[in-house]
Parts: C-alpha cells; sequence; structure tokens
C-alpha cells in the first residue's frame, strides 16, 4: 500500500457514513458484535452498504462468522477475531496468525474492541499480510504511534466518539488529517 489505509469503524448512521466519504477514509466498519455500543441490526447494516455504493469500502465486524454472515454478501470484507472461508477476509488478534493464506488485511488489535491502546511487538511486521493498527487510537496520538511502528493502515473508533457509540464530525477530521500529515513528511 502506498498511501495508509485508514479504516473508521462503528459507523451507525448515514450522516456519519458521509463524513467518512467526504473526509477520505479508505473503510468503515459496521458492528455486529453483541453487546457493542456500536451494535447495528442486519437491515441498518445493508441500508449503510448501499449509500456507501462503492464510493468507500464497507466491513462487516464481528468476533465470529455467525455474528456477520447475514451481510457477508453485501459487504467488501468480513473482519472477524478467528479465521474463516470468507471471499474477504480481515483478521483481527493480539497474537500471529497461524496462517496468513486468505488473509486480505490483519488488524493487531490487542484491545479486542476496547479501545485501549498497548505497545506493540516487534513480530508483527513479521506476519505476511497488511498489517493494520488497531485499539486505542486518536487524533492526538496516531502521528506518533505511526511513526513508531510503521502500520500499512490504522483502525479507529471510540477515539473519534463525543461519546460511546457517538461519531464526532470534528475528531474524525483531525484524525484523517493527522494520519494524512504522516504521509506529507
Amino acid at each position: 500500500m502506498s498511501e495508509l489505509f485508514v479504516k473508521v469503524c462503528g459507523i451507525t448512521t448515514v450522516e456519519q457514513l458521509r463524513w467518512a466519504i467526504e473526509l477520505g477514509y479508505d473503510a468503515i466498519g459496521l458492528m455486529r458484535v453483541p453487546h457493542s455500543n456500536r451494535l447495528i441490526d442486519v437491515e441498518t447494516a445493508r441500508e449503510l452498504v448501499k449509500h456507501a455504493d462503492g464510493r468507500i469500502k464497507t466491513f462487516a465486524v464481528g468476533l465470529t462468522l455467525e455474528h456477520v454472515k447475514p451481510l457477508q454478501d453485501v459487504v467488501d470484507t468480513v473482519q472477524l477475531y478467528e479465521p474463516a472461508q470468507v471471499d474477504s477476509l480481515a483478521l483481527a488478534s493480539s497474537t500471529p496468525p497461524e496462517s496468513t493464506d486468505g488473509l486480505d488485511y490483519w488488524f493487531y488489535d490487542p484491545s479486542h474492541g476496547t479501545g485501549t491502546r498497548t505497545e506493540v511487538p516487534d513480530w508483527v511486521h513479521d506476519v505476511k499480510a497488511p498489517f493494520i493498527l488497531a485499539g486505542g487510537l486518536n487524533p492526538e496520538n496516531v502521528a506518533e504511534v505511526i511513526a513508531a511502528y510503521q502500520p500499512d493502515g490504522v483502525d479507529v473508533s471510540s477515539g473519534v466518539e463525543s461519546r460511546p457509540g457517538q461519531k464526532d464530525y470534528h475528531l474524525m477530521k483531525a484524525f484523517i488529517e493527522a494520519v494524512r500529515g504522516t504521509q506529507q513528511q
């Protein structure tokens, strides 16, 4: 990837989707994890994919394939915390995957969706799949994290929220500007 891949996870409304497109994010995540503040029903998720209309990549995010199965046929990528046989897989984990066969992306997420940031181990660069860093990122720390760990991309959720589950346009803008600013240097 020549330019850093930037995904905003936990999009719940058409307005937030439009912000992501307008601001230049590469992808959105549609949460299907039970008990998440960002959980959306299948019908809403399908409507958001329809509105995305190829202008931004769509990820259905679940812990297991069962969580995202109803969306698997309409999204660009399925993001899970376990391996699965799907057309486009993004595997999220805090440990090296046993295999990278069939992986389009590998999300290093030691927070398991909690938004907590931790140090990144050196072995992440040994994984033979695009390395996307997630967990605890926000507009204030993302440039430093990119400089320190050189990921192929970043994924943000709670770091661009004004309160749990509520995306904030100004924080989304500040985040993407901080990321793109690292590429101007």
